[in-house]
């Protein structure tokens, strides 16, 4: 047979929580890929941060084989702030399992993944998972089912295919599964070309890599033309980088060497090349062959990703001063895996050294930021979650995240806005409604989906990095879900909030906020520092102000010290004169003051 007819490569794709990690567990067991000793739950999922919180953060290509094939799986993650890592896989394979947890039917990212699946060109299999929890009196799969009928429906509809061709597995049984495998095989077409060159020559697309001590940075790849061998040199295109390949293997899932064979043409693998910068190493760069050919031919480029723009900007800064370098190198490492990750130096007043760092959502900074934490032993402190305001000077425009950053005259701020899908019960629609106005939700349409309502709009991304996922889930008792994807800008009604203590601005507490909630949310931040700040000789006005104007105040009273305790009886003038005395002396103290927040401070209020 053919190598390239024998090869499958495939992913899953899911929404959040809908059982792809489970599924692959059970293709692990039945193709003997892992033994049965050594299987636990979420096979794939490696970070332990994956398994605490039960959902898929990486893609993790393994290799099974089955029957007289070769079946190259990538698992992906199913949250929306993991889009790219999903759109990256989609690029290294020919077809998809798009799969549907029966119980809750096709969910807003479910719609998002398929969409992206589509426009990769790649062949799609519907399979509804979980149909374990519908047996009859038999113990049979009852396929007559309200729900099993409802989601069959509905997926059958978005494929555009039979219901007859749609699967029923349990990822936890592993029903099903065998016929799963055996449509992979049938229906996902081997291994094609990206491009077509008229010369030989190799090349590989790198879709993933991480770091190894020993090996240098480890480039997961899809080889889309000819081979890679052990002993061959390489060149990585986009950086001009060449060197000698240490080593070369197969995710089975850990990394399995092969001293002899190839990475034969269609196949996904890894290539250890000895790298030590990971700048060097980028996600969709072409990795070839370096030899006579290449040499005498210039090598075409394979296509690679488009450039991910970060939404969400937060500030790192180490809890220890001295401990820079190390949450420096644990960035970098966290870059190598993660190519969303925008980072650059920052520098904070009273936190010192840090860096700026973008994400795609605020899952994705909170478990970057996790990360830090665990793999790299980091303990750092981060500002407010803030985004890019677009300003207009004149008819200059001017980009900033920091509101220290915003000119002292300008003309208007622009926000980034997002389309969001929201798919909801019918019967909590007008709870979504009310949180329309809270969250500044217009352009509403509705369209009914089973007996669902889906309703698409459009919102500032500042209002979606607050608490909209957690009150979404609390007014629909966690039966709502949602997608979104950037749509550009639009004039914003904001205003920059200084936060000064003693009449002086504290850098790094500055924030943008709407202009219809000024007024509450500058209670809440000076209340909150009034809370944490520690009292002194003389009363500490906190004041928050926007330009001249205050909007808000808290007064920290001055210690008191009783000037008078060694006065007993006699004539009450006297008292009077010392409490005049001290009244006047903390004034002076208060107007000479320069109040300055302690590192301890500035951090827990960024805790809160």
């Amino acid at each position: 047979m053919n190598k390239e007819k024998a090869i499958r490569n495939f992913c899953i794709i899911a929404h959040i929580d809908h059982g792809k990690s489970t599924l692959a567990d059970r293709l692990l067991e039945i193709t003997g890929t892992v033994d049965k000793r050594k299987m636990k739950e979420q096979f794939l999922d490696q970070l332990e941060l994956e398994r605490e919180r039960g959902i898929t953060i990486k893609m993790a290509p393994v290799r099974m084989r089955y029957q007289s094939y070769i079946l190259n799986l990538i698992d992906t993650p199913g949250h929306s702030d993991f889009s790219y890592e999903v759109s990256r896989a989609l690029e290294a394979v020919e077809g998809a399992i798009l799969l549907v947890d029966v119980t809750q039917g096709i969910q807003a990212q479910t719609l998002a993944n398929f969409h992206l699946a589509k426009n990769a060109g790649l062949t799609i299999i519907g399979a509804l998972n979980k149909v374990d929890l519908f047996r009859d009196e038999k113990g049979e799969i009852n396929r007559h089912d309200e729900r099993i009928v409802s989601s069959l429906r509905e997926l059958s509809r978005l494929l555009e295919v039979n219901e007859g061709e749609i699967h029923f597995v349990s990822g936890k049984t592993g029903y099903g599964s065998l016929e799963l495998l055996d449509a992979v095989i049938k229906k996902i077409p081997g291994p094609k070309k990206k491009l077509s060159q008229e010369k030989d020559i190799s090349r590989a697309l790198i879709f993933d890599s991480f770091y190894d001590d020993h090996k240098g940075v480890i480039a997961s790849v899809r080889v889309f033309e000819g081979e890679i061998t052990s002993k061959d040199s390489i060149s990585l295109l986009a950086t001009h980088m060449k060197s000698k390949v240490k080593e070369i293997g197969f995710f089975t899932p850990n990394l399995t060497p092969l001293s002899q064979g190839n990475l034969e043409e269609g196949s996904i693998g890894y290539v250890a090349t000895g790298i030590r910068d990971p700048e060097r190493v980028t996600i969709g760069d072409t990795l070839a062959q370096s030899g006579s050919l290449s040499q005498k031919y210039a090598i075409e480029p394979l296509p690679g990703y488009k450039e991910p723009n970060p939404v969400v900007f937060v500030s790192f800064y180490p809890e220890n001063n001295d401990d820079f370098e190390l949450l420096e190198k644990g960035l970098q490492k966290l870059r190598l895996n993660d190519s969303s990750l925008f980072i650059e130096p920052d520098q904070n007043e009273v936190l010192g050294r840090g860096f700026k760092v973008g994400f795609l959502g605020r899952l994705h900074f909170e478990i970057t930021s996790e990360r830090l934490k665990r793999e790299f032993k980091s303990e750092t402190v981060n500002t407010f979650p803030s985004v890019l305001y677009k300003v207009r000077v004149g008819k200059e425009w001017v980009m900033i995240v920091k509101p220290e950053e915003l000119p002292e005259h300008y003309d208007e701020i622009w926000e980034p806005i997002i389309s969001i899908d929201i798919l909801l019960p019918q019967e909590n629609l007008s709870q979504m409604l009310a949180l329309q106005q809270k969250f500044r939700l217009s352009h509403i349409l509705t369209e009914t989906l089973e007996g669902r309502i889906k309703l698409s709009g459009v919102m500032p991304l500042s209002e979606l990095i607050s608490d909209f996922d957690d009150q979404l889930k609390s007014e629909t008792r966690g039966l709502a879900s949602f997608s979104y994807e950037m749509k550009g800008y639009e004039r914003a009604d904001v205003v920059r909030v200084d936060i000064m203590v003693a009449h002086s601005v504290i850098p790094g507490l500055s924030r943008f906020i709407p202009n219809r909630t000024l007024e509450r949310e500058a209670r809440i931040m000076v209340g909150r520092l009034k809370e944490l700040l520690p009292r002194q000789q003389f009363a500490q006005a906190i004041q928050a102000s926007v330009g001249t104007k205050i909007i808000a105040r808290e007064d920290v009273p001055a210690l008191k010290k009783d000037v008078t305790g060694y006065l007993y009886g006699g004539d009450r003038t006297r008292k009077m004169k010392l409490w005049k005395k001290q009244k006047a002396g903390k004034k002076r103290l208060g107007e000479r003051a320069d109040v300055q927040l302690s590192a301890e401070t500035f951090k827990e209020l960024l805790k809160r």
